[in-house]
């Protein structure tokens, strides 16, 4: 089943067993994934304002990788409101923040611990020569790729810089 259709299934179930911020959560997500739809379909119409409309349809249909760049997306942007909200000392908006994350956080693959981040990176850092922060582009171009969906861009490049800059 793909990874949308998944959602909207866990969004009816949630709906009918009346949970509330899980209801909210995948609605907001759905939201989310339908809006990337639409661009990716402008862009390809734009391209080809002669595309037939069930071509857009079926070729603006979001791959899987692309709706986890979305839950990502979202999942970062709970973390972030969840830095403000604790800062703020608003502890009952952050605990909501971190529910919705941990709710999000079920669609995508299992994430890899910083010690296997650890790993990857300093084989990167190995394979590429890297010494420097500002070859850091190097080594994330590799790392990104094998760990799409499993890290968060903002951990890879805290490992990598620790790295680098001998602090591991």
């Amino acid at each position: 089943m793909a990874l949308k259709q998944k959602i909207q299934n866990d969004l009816n179930e949630a709906v009918l067993g009346k949970e509330e911020l899980k209801s909210s959560v995948l609605r907001l997500l759905i939201s989310a994934i339908n809006n990337k739809e639409t661009e990716k379909r402008t862009k390809i119409w734009k391209e080809n304002p002669k595309t037939a409309v069930e071509d857009l349809e079926k070729e603006s249909q979001l791959t899987d990788d692309e709706i986890m760049n979305a839950i990502s997306s979202e999942i970062k942007k709970r973390r972030e409101s969840i830095d403000l909200f604790e800062k703020g000392g608003r502890h009952e908006a952050a605990e909501k923040e971190k529910k919705e994350a941990e709710i999000l956080a079920v669609y995508l693959p299992e994430q890899l611990s910083e010690e296997e981040l650890t790993k990857i990176v300093k084989a990167a850092i190995e394979k590429t020569g890297a010494k420097e922060l500002k070859e850091m582009g190097k080594i994330m171009g590799i790392v990104a790729p094998q760990v799409k969906g499993k890290a968060d861009g903002g951990l890879i490049s805290k490992v990598a810089k620790e790295l680098l800059t001998g602090r591991k």
